[in-house]
């Protein structure tokens, strides 16, 4: 058992690196992709801890490209190296983030909220902050009982304290991930709301763009959907990876090493990739970058 998107503090997961690859070891996975929004920082624990462990580890990002309607998400598995162009990419993604926080922030004082920017980063255990950390702060101020209330009635699409969120545009996050040695990948394709009809023109020109896979497999889609993605994939050449999108607390339905439909991510969906695992003491590569 595998898991090809995963998430840890470093961005909006509940559990630090080393956390998260203890319980991989405990439910017997062998291989796992660490993939936080905009951030690299937790890889270096990360491969120590996948180390320690003799578990198979690949580096990787999930970077936020500019989308509308829906959200546009693209994983980078097999990170090598982090060329500049990757730097200076995840230091404007880290600019953006932060308005976009500051200004949910002042929309929250707006309606008489009392939070502050402080309040926001004592919260976070990571230096990727986003809308889970408000709705975390939300709950903790007592504003709303828990985090899907604050989801539902404040912070969702539409509601009163949403801020789009900015990225990249998508061939620049294809570059730097493949400057860095890695693939890429578009994570939960029925994100993009695009319908069924005109999705394989999309990925077709996503992968004339540079797209090298298709995250066919995620727990927010039925299976007959990933099996229908799984055919486009396969049918326009595309990598097709599965992962569990796993966040810990804040998502308990998730569960390490399963995806839709109740599926186990079998080391099967590693057959047709390239060798996407880091060797022993790569922790190096990424350690106090950002």
């Amino acid at each position: 058992m595998i898991d090809l998107h995963t998430h840890s503090s470093a961005s909006d997961g509940s559990f630090s690196p080393e956390e998260l690859l203890d319980m991989a070891g405990q439910r017997g996975l062998s291989g796992i992709a660490l993939t936080d929004h905009d951030t690299i920082t937790g890889l270096a624990a990360g491969a120590a801890a996948a180390e320690r462990l003799g578990i198979g580890f690949i580096p990787g990002i999930e970077i936020e490209i500019t989308w509308e309607p829906g959200e546009f998400h693209l994983l980078g598995l097999g990170i090598r190296r982090v060329s500049p162009a990757f730097t200076a990419a995840l230091a404007e993604l880290g600019g953006l983030r932060e308005e976009r926080n500051r200004a949910i922030i002042q929309k929250m004082r707006q309606v008489a909220m009392d939070v502050s920017y402080e309040d926001l980063l004592a919260d976070a255990r990571g230096p990727c902050i986003g809308r889970p950390h408000f709705a975390a702060l939300m709950v903790r101020k007592k504003i709303v009982k828990n985090r899907e209330q604050a989801f539902d009635k404040y912070l969702g699409k539409g509601r009163p304290l949403y801020v789009p969120k900015q990225g990249l545009e998508f061939r620049r996050g294809v570059d730097i991930i493949k400057d860095s040695g890695g693939i890429a990948v578009l994570a939960h394709p029925l994100s993009l709301y695009i319908a069924w009809g005109r999705l394989p023109a999309l990925v077709k020109d996503l992968k004339d763009q540079g797209l090298d896979g298709l995250e066919a497999w995620h727990p927010t889609a039925k299976a007959h959907s990933c099996r229908r993605l799984e055919a486009l994939g396969k049918s326009l050449g595309l990598y097709i990876t599965a992962g569990s999108d796993y966040h810990g607390e804040s998502r308990q339905d998730r569960k390490l090493g399963i995806t839709a439909g109740n599926r186990k991510i079998e080391d099967s969906f590693l057959a047709g990739l390239p060798d996407l695992f880091v060797q022993p003491g790569a922790e190096g590569a990424f350690a106090g970058k950002k």
